[in-house]
């Protein structure tokens, strides 16, 4: 069969772009409400830090798990089950989370929501990155992400409207349902299609990725250049009220405005990357583009001229322009690998890194901070030079895949 490719306008775009953008909100609102949310369920000031941290990481626990399960089931039985399954998962725990009394049950809402989160980009992407040809699907991936993060700026003005975190979240769920009912009218990508008709053919064996040593590299390379993301917003923006208090005495910072901030910037990077992949005719030097404006975006975090509440917020928005290279660097771990593993990888690889924030956050608090009694600037400094690192080296070997053909199959999964 001759795969049907539709535009970057089509209609499996704009509703992964509305899914994704549904997932931000779902994601991010509790970085947003987290303060209120937290003195809600029996936290105090003096626990906040430990309590918050414990329900964030949680969350980034059931992203981890939700991304190996939803990523097998993508090539086992097709991206739109994943698409329909996840949200129906995530639209109820968010629904269950408006309704919390105890600490311990919102982080058990949030690890349900992560399960559920965890299906949405990955399968979104492959079923984009497969529909659209070759030399449009950075576009068409960007797209979807540019539009789906400005999901947390609409999360954090819909707090604002209604000062309300238990609404906010019975509102994600809502949003949810209603994009349930546009998942309806999307067909599946063709070349799942073909491959799900044909018996011989493995699909979404997760542990492909480790029985292979070339395999394995790509996958783990695939991860690893993503690390500064979550760095950049699970400690820096999320914590920035800390670091504000820490740097320039500042009692008034609001994290989750700083939020707000960080993610409409990052739309904006996530569409720009896109674009400039396109006419780099380069994944690569992109995003090494990127990771320039992240550094010195980092340099100006940790600076003198980091000494006011405006400053703050408008360097957070730096660090998110310059780390809105998600879309690439999720498209790029879709197109290393063949179609009966790609909706695997595309589903586990973001979500992998969401998960490695417990250990990020392991080394920044746990050790660091709580162990060798740094404060918290160094502990940043230390932790963005590491993960800085280690990504850089794990660009250096990964492969460019800008004109990549997608219509191929890993050949060991050819079964007697």
């Amino acid at each position: 069969m001759t795969e049907k490719k539709f535009g970057i306008l089509s209609l499996p775009v704009i509703v992964a772009a509305l899914g994704y953008f549904v997932d931000i909100y779902d994601l991010l609102l509790f970085t947003i409400v987290k303060k209120t949310s937290m003195l809600g369920v029996g936290a105090t000031d003096a626990t906040m830090l430990a309590d918050s941290t414990r329900v964030i990481n949680w969350q980034m626990i059931g992203l981890l798990i939700g991304g190996i399960v939803w990523g097998v089931l993508g090539d086992k039985k097709g991206r739109l089950s994943v698409l329909f399954g996840s949200i129906i998962l995530y639209s109820f725990a968010n629904i269950i989370t408006g309704f919390v009394q105890t600490v311990d049950q919102y982080a058990a809402c949030r690890f349900m929501a992560g399960l559920g989160l965890a299906g949405e980009l990955g399968a979104g992407i492959t079923l984009v990155s497969e529909i659209l040809p070759k030399n449009k699907r950075g576009v068409g991936t960007s797209l979807v992400a540019g539009i789906g993060l400005f999901g947390a700026v609409f999360a954090y003005f819909t707090y604002q409207l209604t000062h309300d975190w238990r609404l906010c979240y019975k509102i994600g769920g809502g949003l949810g349902v209603g994009l349930l009912l546009l998942r309806v009218s999307v067909s599946e990508s063709g070349m799942f299609k073909d491959l799900a008709h044909d018996a011989r053919v493995s699909r979404g064996n997760f542990f492909m990725f480790f029985n292979n040593k070339k395999r394995f590299k790509k996958y783990a390379l695939a991860v690893l250049i993503g690390l500064p993301t979550w760095y950049v917003i699970g400690i820096l923006v999320n914590q920035s009220d800390r670091f504000g208090k820490s740097m320039f005495g500042s009692t008034t910072i609001d994290s989750g405005r700083s939020i707000m901030f960080a993610y409409a910037a990052i739309a904006t990077g996530d569409i720009l990357i896109g674009l400039i992949s396109q006419l780099f005719k380069s994944r690569k030097k992109a995003l090494l583009l990127f990771y320039a404006l992240t550094i010195v975006s980092l340099f100006f975090f940790f600076s003198p001229l980091n000494n006011s509440d405006g400053n703050m917020y408008a360097i957070c928005a730096a660090l998110g322009f310059s780390t809105g290279f998600w879309a690439i660097f999720v498209t790029m771990g879709a197109e290393q690998f063949g179609t009966n593993l790609r909706a695997t990888a595309a589903t586990t690889v973001p979500n992998v890194v969401r998960g490695i924030l417990p250990l990020i956050n392991m080394l920044f608090l746990g050790l660091f901070q709580q162990t060798w009694g740094w404060d918290i600037i160094r502990s940043g400094i230390v932790t963005g030079i590491i993960v800085m690192t280690v990504t850089l080296i794990a660009f250096y070997f990964t492969e460019e895949t800008f004109s990549k053909d997608l219509n191929y199959l890993e050949a060991e999964e050819m079964l007697p």
